[in-house]
């Protein structure tokens, strides 16, 4: 009943992001088609000028498409700029974008063709997700895929036509949380307090991100991507989205530190079942305590990490000029209500757990046979 309560709720999710994705493009668009580069010509276009500007005249061959095995010549303009710039060679796979024209079909090159790496890496992560964790990790990927189905397939359609960032975002991610924990961890009281320590860690963290970008006058413009997004979408609510950016971003290491706690309860509780529920807190806050720390170090970096080019530009500004920056303050405040979110979600979690666990009457020989044949199975 359970497995099939579990593909009941995997099936409407699915379902939902059916209902939420609208047809609503009122030109054709074409598929990008896939080439080869089969030969390059240079031709310098500033001789006597001090900037540097080359064209590639390119022979590509399609490979894939409704005009495969057709070669076309295209040219590659070169600025000197490394951000917009398509340096292309022999043998080089492009993505060809494709658009109408009065002369037919006529193409243009758009980028080089990376997503074969993607395709790579990600069979090595699941290889080893499954190598490792078995049962588990084999679960833990299906929530993957579920999570980013309903992400791209389900949340972003709803704000594209007009429902509010923030409530798609909780609801999209109560949803998430839920499969996520009661896949990997089972239907069962500790899964439940994995999931409402989630789902409230992550209403605070969105209470705060409300505050936080009202007090500091964010205006959701932090990357070159939400200008882009603007020019596509000027009617979209961006303060809400970056408030949605904001949970999201804390969603992950919530739902790990929410069943980390969850869990520690209900074992402490499995070895010895005369604890009260004040003992099973305070257990729970002790093991929460250790998790803290590196938790919200992880986060940290994390943004840290992607943020590192903004760091290097730091040493060029004055400090007081860039600290005030839009995209700066919302870099920091994403990365201290992430962390605020996992100090906050450890007492939460550990009250409902040790309230929940505490109510359900386990038995030692159910549990320990449960373990045998969990073993046994993965």
């Amino acid at each position: 009943m359970k497995k099939v309560f579990l593909i009941l709720m995997i099936f409407l999710s699915f379902v939902s992001c059916s209902f939420a994705v609208e047809d609503d493009v009122s030109a054709k668009i074409y598929p990008s088609e896939l080439g080869v580069v089969q030969k390059v010509d240079y031709i310098d276009l500033n001789e006597d000028s001090d900037v540097a500007q080359v064209k590639q005249v390119v022979d590509i061959k399609i490979i894939k498409g409704a005009d495969k095995g057709e070669i076309i010549t295209l040219d590659n303009i070169l600025t000197g700029n490394p951000y917009y710039d398509i340096k292309l060679k022999n043998g080089s796979k492009v993505i060809l974008h494709v658009e109408d024209s009065e002369n037919g079909l006529e193409y243009s090159v758009e980028d080089i063709y990376r997503s074969n790496v993607l395709v790579l890496l990600s069979v090595i992560f699941c290889g080893l997700l499954i190598y490792v964790g078995r049962k588990k990790g084999f679960y833990s990927l299906i929530s993957i895929v579920v999570t980013c189905v309903l992400i791209y397939n389900c949340l972003c359609p709803l704000v594209l036509i007009g429902v509010n960032p923030i409530l798609g975002t909780i609801l999209i991610s109560i949803l998430s949380t839920a499969l996520t924990m009661y896949l990997v961890g089972g239907f069962n009281k500790k899964s439940t307090s994995a999931v409402l320590g989630c789902t409230l860690s992550l209403v605070f963290a969105g209470i705060l991100s409300f505050i936080t970008v009202k007090a500091a006058s964010l205006n959701g413009f932090s990357s070159e991507n939400t200008m882009f997004l603007y020019s596509a979408h000027p009617e979209l609510d961006f303060i809400s989205i970056v408030i949605s950016t904001m949970m999201l971003a804390t969603l992950g290491a919530v739902m790990d530190v929410a069943m980390s706690i969850a869990s520690t309860i209900n074992e402490i509780y499995v070895i010895d079942n005369t604890k009260t529920v004040k003992e099973l807190f305070v257990s729970g806050m002790n093991v929460g305590r250790d998790i803290i720390g590196t938790m919200a170090n992880t986060l940290i970096l994390v943004y840290l990490g992607g943020s590192l080019p903004l760091l290097l530009l730091a040493s060029n500004i004055d400090l007081q000029k860039f600290i005030n920056l839009n995209q700066v303050v919302t870099e920091i405040a994403s990365a201290l209500i992430g962390s605020c979110a996992i100090v906050i979600c450890v007492p939460i979690t550990a009250l409902v757990a040790a309230n929940l666990v505490k109510k359900v009457v386990i038995k030692p020989e159910t549990v320990l046979k449960s373990d045998f044949s969990s073993i046994d199975g993965n």
